[in-house]
């Protein structure tokens, strides 16, 4: 079955129906990396978006339930050049064609990804819609401004915990840590239980009573969506908190523990998607890659005026704030995704925030 995504700019990209049906209309983002489908499919920060996948060749991996990054597919549509007719992996459990229709996701295949990727990077982020019952230029279009001038709701009811939820047994020794789930990932998860804390996942509008109450050592705000309307609250609820416990912020939880600082955020032309965006340390000049996943930054000018705050790694490409700390304020916000470098290994990050905690 013929299919279409067209773009806000007029720009369209023909192509083939691979799962779903119908029309889809979101802002319209790519992914660079090579290897990954199925965890970005499942990453809650790219809830209600149309994901491109620049790498050409999708689904020669399969998808097994372990690679999920949370309970559900969250993308709205997902755009890709060519998907493989065979998987060979032994950890597969079923296809990418499978997986896809299981999860009614609108898929489109056959699509010039080469040039979509180079008109995205030129022209910025951009909104869409994929198709399959029309495809009239100008009918197209009008639904996709329709949709922009509506005031969308927050997804974050959807994502997060709908109520406090212990991880785990309670271990009496164990440092006592609560995250507040805005689209918390199973990567995180696994490995703060490597750490063997004491996890509580809180709702994303608890607030700050409800947070000192539980009498965590420790908070985390988790990664999400970022532009969701959900957010306003949850800064709110995290002002109070600062200077009171030790905080890390992850990806969005890095803008909204920066927006509680009173820091601004700037949207960017093309974000940060993919695995290989280097970053550096400026005392110490070290680097490392990282994999990254947003559309917004910290405002440097803005952090700078904050004393108490210290950036402690940019973006090797565009300076932009990867992260910031603050020993006096006892926070830690990170842009990046703090993956776990091997088997049963913890990120640094976490690290770092666990010496916190014992600061504290």
């Amino acid at each position: 079955m013929k299919a279409i995504l067209m773009l806000e700019d007029s720009k369209s990209f023909p192509g083939e129906l691979v799962a779903g049906k119908g029309e889809s209309i979101a802002q319209v983002i790519m992914n660079t990396s090579v290897v990954g489908y199925q965890e970005m499919m499942t990453d809650p920060a790219n809830a209600g978006k149309i994901l491109v996948l620049t790498y050409p060749l999708i689904g020669n991996y399969g998808c097994a339930p372990k690679f999920n990054e949370s309970k559900n597919v969250w993308v709205c549509g997902l755009v890709i050049k060519e998907k493989s007719r065979i998987y060979s992996n032994w950890q597969a459990k079923e296809s990418f064609d499978d997986f896809v229709k299981r999860n009614n996701l609108l898929v489109i295949t056959e699509v010039d990804t080469r040039t979509l990727a180079v008109h995205l990077r030129n022209k910025g982020e951009m909104w869409g819609i994929i198709s399959t019952n029309c495809f009239e230029n100008k009918e197209l279009l009008k639904k996709i401004e329709t949709l922009r001038k509506n005031k969308k709701e927050s997804l974050l009811p959807q994502i997060s915990v709908a109520k406090i939820t212990q991880l785990g047994k309670i271990k009496s020794k164990a440092k006592k840590v609560a995250i507040l789930d805005l689209g918390i990932t199973n990567s995180v998860l696994k490995q703060l239980q490597t750490l063997g804390l004491t996890l509580a996942l809180l709702p994303f509008n608890t607030n700050t009573k409800e947070i000192l109450k539980l009498k965590p050592q420790g908070l985390i705000i988790s990664g999400g969506p970022e532009d969701d309307s959900g957010l306003k609250e949850v800064i709110e609820n995290i002002k109070p908190l600062i200077g009171k416990l030790p905080i890390l912020g992850i990806a969005t939880g890095h803008q909204v523990l920066a927006q509680a600082l009173g820091v601004k955020i700037n949207k960017m032309k093309l974000g940060h998607r993919g695995v290989n965006y280097p970053i550096c340390d400026p005392a110490s000049y070290k680097s490392e890659i990282t994999v990254q996943n947003h559309s917004s930054v910290v405002d440097s000018d803005s952090l700078s005026r904050i004393k108490e705050i210290k950036i402690t790694a940019y973006n090797l490409n565009d300076r932009s704030v990867e992260e910031m700390e603050s020993k006096k304020l006892k926070v830690i916000g990170v842009q990046y995704y703090p993956v776990s470098p091997g088997f049963n290994e913890v990120n640094n990050i976490f690290k770092k925030f666990i010496k916190l905690l014992g600061r504290s």
